[in-house]
């Protein structure tokens, strides 16, 4: 059994800082209705037992809708709730050490920021997807490094693997990284920092309708 393959559209990404804990799943349910079709947990702050707890609740949402649900930075969480997959950063743990604790039909990504060698070097350690950016003014991460769309249609032209944009887009300027090349737009604030989640996340999913 090979690798699962990441769903093209919105990834959605939950910041503890956005959601309280007690709403945190009606707010991933809201984006799912939405049209969410990846869910990454990302909670670096909560004690370990309350992220234990938040993600298993998160998994059995995502896995109702059938919507992979990835772990942020923590591939012993990940394990140990059976989570569809993990992304990794910078300082985070390796793609071999993630594939060997989580098995061959993990999901699992990689940060690369602004640069095309790590991409090229994360798939030939065999990531199931890439991340670039930050593209714009980041409200999630403002110190972020910054990414150009040309660098969407560099890593396209190299890479068949999914390739997911990050920072400061919305509904407004997501287009344009999608022509560039972008299968995934990941969004923070612009969901979760909204009013109305599964109209935010409708917003971002009509994007790839066009």
């Amino acid at each position: 059994m090979g690798p699962a393959a990441l769903p093209g559209g919105l990834y959605a990404i939950t910041d503890s800082r956005l959601v309280p804990a007690d709403q945190l799943l009606e707010q991933v349910a809201a984006a799912i209705r939405g049209g969410a079709r990846v869910i990454q947990y990302r909670d670096k702050s909560a004690p370990a037992e309350q992220r234990w707890q938040q993600a298993a609740a998160l998994l059995g949402c995502c896995r109702a809708q059938g919507v992979p649900l990835i772990i942020n930075d923590d591939i012993a969480l990940a394990s140990a709730i059976d989570a569809d997959g993990v992304h990794l950063g910078e300082q985070d743990d390796t793609v071999q050490q993630a594939r060997a604790q989580l098995g061959e039909a993990a999901i699992i990504g990689v940060s690369c920021y602004n640069r095309i060698e790590r991409a090229t070097t994360a798939a030939s350690a065999g990531a199931d997807y890439v991340a670039f950016g930050r593209f714009f003014a980041s409200n999630s991460k403002p110190d972020a490094v910054s990414a150009e769309p040309e660098l969407l249609q560099q890593a396209r032209a190299l890479m068949s693997l999914p390739i997911v944009a990050i920072g400061g887009i919305t509904p407004d300027n997501g287009a344009s990284l999608i022509a560039a090349g972008a299968d995934n737009l990941a969004a923070i604030h612009g969901v979760f920092g909204q009013a109305d989640v599964t109209t935010a996340a409708r917003n971002y999913a009509a994007l790839f309708t066009l």
